[in-house]
């Protein structure tokens, strides 16, 4: 099955958090429905506890995966609270969301994954919402070859904790041991991708080591084989097929509509009252 492979790269954002960028603006017409993926990651507290302060999203989800550490949030629809190791933040910024994401100092690792899923025209302005998902809310699947933790979808008909869900989406968090072989079946009008969190592994016959992901387009079945133990993220969703405008940390669908949320940020009326 045709394949493409995409090194991640190391950048700065928010206020100066050290992470590794995956996939971004060059690739939407590729990995529609998905934006971004950034895998933040240090020992060092110097590198991530600037975290990203107050700021704005419409048109997006944006879907925190913490794999380490600790992250304060809060938002301007009233949530607020920390999660950790295991936790899934998942929010729908609709119309408009303001908010924090502040990583606090720990010993070892702080690391996760950020996820920015697009929104279809008809819900870019929808009522924002937020998901917290702790650990022990994540189903485990125990396999032959190691384990399938479901956040969203579905996997051998267990079912993960986010439901009601925009957009038609899988995210899996796979740990394989070494030798062992699973697969996935991708979907026609889907893109599919598979991102190595540690260790290496063959997919679709292409050897994948830490920061490289495939990305299909295709229909079809994709066979893993971990070489030595890995843990990869298998993540699909339903094309949008829609025009994408981009400013930051909003997406719309055309230029004016990013004139006028940005309009609304200096007028103080983005947040919208429902």
């Amino acid at each position: 099955m045709k394949k493409i492979i995409l090194q991640g790269h190391s950048t700065y954002d928010g206020a100066g958090v050290k992470l590794t960028r995956i996939f971004a603006h060059d690739h939407t017409k590729l990995t529609d429905p998905f934006l971004l993926l950034d895998h933040f990651g240090s020992d060092n507290p110097d590198d991530y506890v600037k975290g990203f302060p107050w700021h704005p999203h419409r048109g997006i989800e944006t879907v925190t995966y913490m794999l380490g550490g600790m992250v304060e949030h809060g938002d301007s629809i009233g949530n607020a609270g920390t999660i950790g190791p295991g936790d899934i933040q998942w929010m729908t910024a609709g119309g408009g969301v303001i908010h924090q994401e502040m990583p606090k100092p720990t010993k070892g690792m702080m690391h996760g994954l950020q996820l920015w899923v697009n929104l279809p025209a008809t819900n870019k302005m929808m009522e924002p919402r937020y998901r917290g998902i702790h650990e022990d809310e994540v189903p485990v699947v125990k396999i032959p070859s190691g384990e399938v933790r479901v956040i969203a979808g579905a996997y051998k008909n267990v079912t993960g904790p986010v439901q009601e869900l925009i957009v038609d989406i899988e995210y899996l968090d796979v740990q394989l041991k070494k030798g062992k072989t699973l697969s996935h079946t991708t979907k026609e009008g889907y893109t599919s991708f598979c991102y190595i969190i540690k260790g290496t592994g063959e997919f679709d016959g292409e050897k994948l080591e830490h920061a490289q992901l495939a990305l299909f387009t295709e229909a079809g079945s994709i066979a893993v084989k971990a070489i030595e133990d890995n843990r990869y993220i298998y993540v699909t969703g339903k094309r949008l097929n829609e025009p994408i405008a981009w400013g930051g940390p909003i997406v719309m669908n055309t230029r004016e509509e990013l004139e006028t949320a940005f309009k609304e940020l200096d007028e103080g009326t983005f947040i919208k009252k429902r």
